[in-house]
């Protein structure tokens, strides 16, 4: 299990991270000995206000995602990098102990078990309002995003993608990964989105982070 602050994992999107703490070097040669599965999960808040703390015993939020480790290149300096592509998202059933330096935990995927069927629920998103807010989004912040890629982006994907992109804290994260499903992430998506140009808006500071 790979505890990361601000990080989510969903369904059929790819995560690419870089890993250089030993721990987690030893964690992913393992997860390549075995079946490439590995877990991600944020830190409660009390953990600190590290990406990923150090130690065994800090406390974990209780849903996160599991994927596939589908690529790796090991670098000169002897980091490794490695791309998760999601399958589906998790609760946090229990841990076992073990030597080793990282986490490993007992998941329980059937509170998820839609997660595996792809597109499900993309007939509910409401995709247009998504993109105009998106591009107004966009619009304020002054970037830029490749359109011909978004629009020919299925729900799912698209709307995935954005909840893990997104420039948004931990509990913000958290709430898009445990949206019950699609069409509500959308609309969370949709309001985080719209309470930040808000903000803009009126002069005041967003509490977005």
């Amino acid at each position: 299990m790979f505890p990361l602050r601000g990080v989510i994992l969903l369904p059929r999107t790819t995560l690419p991270l870089n890993v250089f703490e030993p721990r987690y070097l030893a964690m992913i040669s393992d997860v390549l000995a075995g079946e490439r599965m590995l877990a991600v999960l944020q830190p409660k808040a009390p953990a600190g206000d590290e990406q990923s703390p150090e130690g065994k015993t800090f406390p974990l939020r209780t849903v996160g995602g599991i994927g596939r480790l589908t690529a790796f290149s090991e670098t000169d300096d002897g980091r490794i990098l490695i791309t998760l592509t999601g399958i589906c998202r998790l609760e946090l059933a229990g841990e076992t102990e073990t030597e080793d330096p990282y986490r490993t935990i007992e998941a329980d995927y059937e509170p998820y078990a839609d997660d595996l069927i792809r597109g499900e629920g993309e007939d509910a998103v409401d995709r247009d309002r998504l993109l105009t807010v998106l591009k107004t989004y966009l619009e304020a912040h002054e970037l830029t995003a490749d359109w011909d890629s978004i629009n020919h982006s299925t729900n799912e994907r698209l709307v995935n993608t954005l909840s893990m992109i997104s420039p948004y804290g931990a509990e913000e994260k958290q709430a898009l990964l445990e949206a019950p499903d699609l069409k509500s992430r959308a609309e969370v998506l949709v309001a985080l989105a719209e309470m930040e140009l808000a903000a803009r808006d009126d002069g005041t500071e967003s509490t977005m982070q």
